[in-house]
């Protein structure tokens, strides 16, 4: 039996996790948010986040619905607070996603429509790949990293965690990018970047 899911967040991204679920049948009991804004979906506001502790971890699966457009601690900094206290982060994948057997994904992870994530490749917890995104074999994915809607990775790239990547980028087999990079919109990554980059262009360059 599927548990009662908890939304975090009442943006864009959380409407579409809300659309998809909804139609895989699960139950949501509400949102959290900042603020009592209208949830697109008619969802119950709950308060705050910190009213999820008055329910029992064993009852309950969160879903983190906020999206990020740069690098951010706030998705690892909830995941970490709420799977510290035992919750559980639930995974949602859409349907029409390819995902190869061999692929290993962590907790929380969300899988947009339309991605193909090909053999051996590792998805670790609490990372998103948004729609249409194309990852090849083998490739290394770190935690709470955002790869954005039409991203195209060649095999063998190892992306370390926090790193956004923008809308449209490309990146080339076997390169590495470290933590908590941004590689800007349509960029193409032809070469190695460390720890807190930001780069952009064709070909992409640090700035």
């Amino acid at each position: 039996m599927n548990k009662l899911i908890i939304m975090i967040g009442n943006g864009g991204h959380a409407s579409v996790l809300t659309e998809m679920l909804l139609s895989q049948k699960e139950t949501i009991i509400g949102f959290t948010a900042p603020t009592t804004e209208e949830n697109a979906f008619g969802l119950t506001y709950l308060g705050s986040d910190e009213v999820i502790e008055q329910y029992n971890p064993a009852d309950i699966e969160l879903v983190l619905a906020i999206g990020t457009i740069k690098p951010s601690p706030l998705r690892e900094k909830i995941f970490n607070k709420f799977t510290q206290k035992t919750y559980q982060f639930k995974s949602v994948i859409h349907p029409s996603a390819i995902i190869a057997p061999s692929v290993q994904l962590g907790h929380g992870v969300q899988i947009m429509a339309g991605t193909i994530i090909q053999t051996n490749t590792i998805v670790a917890d609490n990372s998103i790949i948004n729609t249409g995104a194309l990852i090849d074999h083998d490739c290394q994915i770190g935690s709470h990293i955002h790869i954005a809607p039409g991203t195209k990775i060649s095999g063998s790239v190892h992306i370390e965690k926090g790193t956004h990547v923008g809308t449209g980028a490309t990146i080339i087999q076997g390169i590495h990018i470290g933590s908590n990079c941004l590689i800007g919109a349509g960029a193409v990554v032809v070469s190695n970047f460390v720890n807190g980059v930001k780069a952009v262009g064709v070909p992409a360059k640090e700035v």
